[in-house]
C-alpha cells in the first residue's frame, strides 16, 4: 500500500513536471518566426529620404514597412493614452486588468486592461473576438514578446500595424495621409489625434464623430501638459489645431520610378539616390514644357540626370503629366525608341580610337548607293567633302553611313554590346549601316547611361595615373550602391581617352543641323558635349549630352509613335535639355585635356589628314595615339602647266624649261561637282593640252546612276511613269556632253549635265563623250513599280 502511495506521488510529480515542460515549451514556441505577415506597401524615398511615391499593398491596405523608431510626440502620446507603465511591465498589468475586471463585472461599460504588447499580439492574430480565453492567450504570448524583442522594436510593431481608419494602417501612412507630413514632424496635436485613434479608427470619418475625436485628442493633450511633458502655450495652440478628415493622396514626386522599384521590389521601403530638389525642377520643367508641346500635339517627354562621378541617377520623369488616352503611365526612360543619330559620337568616337581618322579628316558626302541603301542629310543637300569633326557636328548622314561602312558594322555593333546597349539585341546584320541612324531601338536609360560612361572613363584617367576603369559603362543606378575603389588598367575596355576627348570637344561645338539657324540660342555658360537626335518619320526627339559632373537624357514624342513635324532633336527636345542644364548646380568647368593620350602629329590644314609633302600649309595638333598610322593626305597633288596656266601638260608633250609645277587640291569630279557649290573658292585643274595625252585622267564621273544600278521607275500619283534623271559631273563644266543610250543618240548638255529620259524596262548601256572626245560608259538596268 505504501509502495502504491509512492509510486502514485511520484506519477503525479512526473505529470505535474511534464505539464510545466510542456508549459514552459509552449511559452518559449508560441510566437511564430515572423509575427506579421501582412503585405506592405512599395515606399521610396530620396536620398534625403523624402517620401517621393509608394504604391498600395497587394491586400489593398496603405501600409507602410516597419518603423525603425517611433518619433518622441507620438510615443509620449500613445503610452499615456493606452500604456503609461509600458517600459516597467512585463507585457501585461495587473492593476490595470484587475480595475478592467472589476469594471466589467460592476457596470455596463466594457473597458480592457490590455498593455500595448498585448494589443500588438491582438493585431498580429487579427482576432477581435474579446473572450477571457484569448485575453489569457495573449497574455502569454505578450509575455513571451516582452523576452523576444526590446520594448522599442515592441513599439515600433505597433506603430506599423495599428489601423488608424479606412485602409490606412500604421503610424507613418496615418501622417501622411491626414496631414501630408512624415511621423517624425508631426506636432503635438497632430500626434494626439493619431496616438488615440487606434482605440476606435471610424472617429476619423469626416463629418462623424468629430466630436469624440476632438473631446479624445483634447484630454490627451491636457494630460500632457498636466504631467509636465509639454508647457501651457503648446496645450493651448495644439487644441486648435485641425483635426484629421479625409485622407490625403500621397505624393507623387517620381511616380514613374516608383512603379519601376515596385515591379523591382515590391512591399519594401527603398531609399534612392533621387536628389528632391532636382525632381522637382524637373516635373516642373516636364509640366511647363508640356503645356507647349501638346499645342502640337506631342503629348509625352522623359528626362533622367546622372552624376558622372558616383554613377547615381538624381533625377528621374518617365513621362509628361499627360491624360489616360496619351498612356500618361508609360516609364518611357526605359522604353525602346528609334535613336536617330545619337549613336554618331560613339562611331566617330570608335574611328579616332582605330586610327582610321584623324578629328578633321576630310569624309565624302556625296550621293550613296549601298545594295539599294540611299542615305539622305536632313537638308537632302550634299557637300562632296566635309571634315569628320564637322560632319559629326552638323549630324550629316551621309558621311555617318559611309564611315560606319569604313570602320566596319560588326566592329561597331561589338562595341555598343560591350557599352551594354541591351536592347539592340538583334545581330548586326539585321540592321545593316542604318543602324547608325535610328535603324535600331535603344532607351533613354541606355543611352544617357553611355554618355556618361564616356564620361565617366575621361574624368577616371585624368584623375589617375593615366589609367581606366573596365566599368565605367557599367553600375548606373538609382539605388544606392556600396561605394569601393574601381581596379584600374592600363588600358582602355573600349576606346582610348584621347578620342573620348576629341569626341566631346566636337560634341561642345553644338549639334548645327543645316536649316536650322536658331542654334545658338542654345549655347550656355555652363560647357557641354551634346548632341541631338531625330528618327525617321519625325517620331523620335533626343538631347544627350555630359558635363564634367552630370549625363543629361532628354526625349519628346508621342508614346504611340506618332509622328508630327515638330518632333526634331533641335526643336522639341533641345530647349527641354538646357532648361534641365540650367537648373543643375555646375562648376563652369570642362574636362581635363588628358596628355598621356595624345601625340603631337602635324596635319595638312585643308584635309585634316597626316600631312604629305604637297600640303601647302601644315598644323600641329594633339590626336590619339592611334592617329600616327593613319593615312597621309592625298587630296593636294603637283601638276604641271603651261607658263600661262591655262593648261595641264607632262614632259612627253612640253618642254621641260617651259613647265610649271603647282600643287593644287584636287577632288574627283563628282565628289567636285557638290564641293565646289558650297566652296566658290576651289579651283578646278586645268584642261589638258591638245598636245598632251594624260594616261588614265578622267574628266567626268557619273553621279546618278551608279555602276550596275537598279533603276525603278515609280508611278506619280497621276498614274505617269517618272522620267529617269542622268546626272554626270564634269571637271569642265561648261564643256558639251553628248549622251547615247543603247548607242542611240538622246541629247546633249553644257554646263548642267543633267539629262531626263523615259526608257523601257531592260537593260542598258549609258555612253557619254565630251568635246575633247573623252568617253564614259555606265551599265544599268530598268523596273519599273
Amino acid at each position: 500500500m505504501k509502495k502504491q502511495h509512492i509510486i502514485l506521488k511520484l506519477t503525479k510529480h512526473k505529470i505535474k513536471l511534464s505539464v510545466f515542460v510542456l508549459v514552459v515549451l509552449y511559452w518559449l514556441f508560441c510566437l511564430p518566426a515572423t509575427l506579421f505577415k501582412d503585405p506592405t506597401s512599395t515606399v521610396v524615398e530620396s536620398s534625403a529620404g523624402d517620401l517621393l511615391g509608394a504604391r498600395i499593398a497587394d491586400d489593398g491596405q496603405w501600409r507602410f514597412p516597419t518603423l525603425d523608431s517611433v518619433p518622441y510626440r507620438f510615443e509620449q502620446s500613445l503610452l499615456l493614452f493606452e500604456d503609461e507603465y509600458f517600459y516597467t511591465h512585463p507585457g501585461f498589468n495587473p492593476v490595470a486588468m484587475g480595475k478592467a475586471i472589476y469594471g466589467n463585472l460592476t457596470t455596463d461599460k466594457r473597458r480592457g486592461g490590455s498593455t500595448l504588447t498585448q494589443q500588438v499580439i491582438r493585431l498580429s492574430r487579427k482576432n477581435n473576438k474579446r473572450t477571457y480565453a484569448e485575453k489569457l492567450l495573449e497574455l502569454v504570448k505578450a509575455t513571451r514578446l516582452e523576452t523576444k524583442y526590446s520594448k522599442d522594436e515592441i513599439l515600433a510593431m505597433y506603430a506599423t500595424y495599428a489601423p488608424f481608419g479606412g485602409n490606412v494602417v500604421g503610424l507613418e501612412t496615418a501622417a501622411w495621409r491626414y496631414f501630408r507630413l512624415p511621423a517624425h514632424q508631426l506636432s503635438w496635436g497632430q500626434s494626439a489625434a493619431l496616438a488615440v485613434l487606434p482605440n476606435n479608427p471610424s472617429m476619423v470619418r469626416p463629418g462623424k464623430n468629430e466630436g469624440t475625436l476632438s473631446r479624445k485628442r483634447n484630454q490627451l493633450l491636457e494630460k500632457l501638459w498636466k504631467k509636465g511633458i509639454i508647457d501651457e502655450r503648446t496645450y493651448q495652440l495644439s487644441i486648435l489645431e485641425e483635426l484629421p478628415g479625409k485622407p490625403y493622396a500621397l505624393p507623387q514626386v517620381a511616380s514613374h520610378l516608383t512603379e519601376q522599384i515596385r515591379k523591382e521590389h515590391n512591399g519594401k521601403r527603398i531609399k534612392t539616390t533621387i536628389q528632391r530638389d532636382v525632381q522637382r525642377d524637373l516635373n516642373r520643367l516636364a509640366e511647363a514644357h508640356y503645356t507647349q508641346l501638346q499645342q502640337n500635339e506631342i503629348y509625352n517627354l522623359a528626362m533622367v540626370v546622372m552624376d558622372v562621378a558616383t554613377k547615381e541617377v538624381i533625377g528621374y520623369v518617365g513621362n509628361a503629366p499627360t491624360k489616360s488616352q496619351h498612356q500618361k503611365d508609360v516609364d518611357i526612360v526605359m522604353r525602346p525608341r528609334s535613336t536617330g543619330s545619337v549613336l554618331k559620337p560613339l562611331l566617330y568616337a570608335g574611328m579616332l580610337d582605330a586610327g582610321d581618322i584623324l578629328p578633321e579628316s576630310l569624309v565624302l558626302d556625296i550621293p550613296t548607293y549601298i545594295n539599294g541603301y540611299q542615305p539622305q542629310n536632313f537638308d537632302k543637300e550634299f557637300q562632296g567633302v566635309v571634315p569628320a569633326s564637322n560632319a559629326l557636328a552638323r549630324s550629316l548622314n551621309v558621311p555617318a553611313v559611309r564611315m560606319l561602312r569604313r570602320y566596319g558594322l560588326d566592329k561597331f555593333y561589338t562595341n555598343l554590346q560591350e557599352m551594354e546597349i541591351e536592347h539592340i539585341d538583334k545581330s548586326a546584320n539585321y540592321y545593316g549601316l542604318s543602324l547608325i541612324l535610328g535603324g535600331a531601338e535603344s532607351s533613354l536609360w541606355e543611352v544617357t547611361k553611355t554618355y556618361a560612361g564616356l564620361a565617366h572613363t575621361l574624368n577616371t584617367y585624368t584623375a589617375t595615373s593615366s589609367e581606366y576603369t573596365k566599368t565605367a559603362f557599367q553600375g548606373y543606378s538609382y539605388i544606392p550602391h556600396t561605394s569601393h575603389e574601381e581596379p584600374l588598367f592600363a588600358d582602355p575596355s573600349i576606346f582610348d581617352a584621347g578620342a573620348i576627348y576629341h569626341t566631346l570637344e566636337t560634341l561642345r561645338e553644338v549639334n548645327r543641323p543645316t536649316g536650322e539657324e536658331n542654334w545658338q540660342f542654345y549655347e550656355d555658360a555652363q560647357p557641354i558635349a551634346w548632341k541631338t537626335g531625330t528618327s525617321y518619320g519625325f517620331k523620335d526627339a533626343w538631347a544627350v549630352g555630359v558635363t564634367p559632373q552630370y549625363a543629361i537624357g532628354v526625349w519628346v514624342g508621342n508614346a504611340d509613335g506618332e509622328g508630327r513635324p515638330g518632333i526634331t532633336g533641335i526643336q522639341a527636345a533641345a530647349p527641354l535639355f538646357f532648361d534641365v542644364l540650367r537648373t543643375l548646380p555646375n562648376k563652369g568647368t570642362w574636362f581635363s585635356k588628358p596628355f598621356d593620350a595624345l601625340t603631337e602629329v602635324s596635319v595638312c590644314s585643308k584635309s585634316g589628314n597626316l600631312a604629305s609633302v604637297y600640303c601647302p600649309e601644315t598644323k600641329q595638333i594633339l590626336v590619339p595615339e592611334a592617329g600616327i598610322h593613319s593615312v597621309s593626305c592625298t587630296y593636294h597633288k603637283q601638276i604641271y602647266v603651261t607658263a600661262s596656266g591655262n593648261y595641264r601638260v607632262n614632259s612627253d608633250c612640253y618642254a621641260l624649261d617651259q613647265m610649271t609645277s603647282e600643287v593644287r587640291f584636287v577632288l574627283s569630279p563628282a565628289i567636285a561637282y557638290y564641293y565646289a557649290s558650297k566652296h566658290p573658292e576651289y579651283k578646278e585643274l586645268p584642261s589638258i593640252h591638245p598636245d598632251c595625252d594624260m594616261l588614265g585622267e578622267q574628266p567626268m564621273s557619273f553621279i546618278y546612276p551608279k555602276k550596275n544600278e537598279d533603276i525603278i521607275l515609280p508611278k506619280d500619283f497621276d498614274g505617269k511613269r517618272n522620267d529617269l534623271i542622268l546626272k554626270l559631273a564634269h571637271r569642265r563644266p561648261d564643256t558639251k556632253v553628248f549622251w547615247y543610250l543603247n548607242d542611240i543618240f538622246i541629247g546633249d548638255t553644257e554646263t548642267f549635265h543633267e539629262l531626263a529620259v523615259l526608257p523601257e524596262e531592260g537593260d542598258y548601256i549609258i555612253t557619254v563623250v565630251d568635246a575633247e572626245g573623252n568617253q564614259l560608259k555606265q551599265q544599268i538596268k530598268v523596273t519599273k513599280s
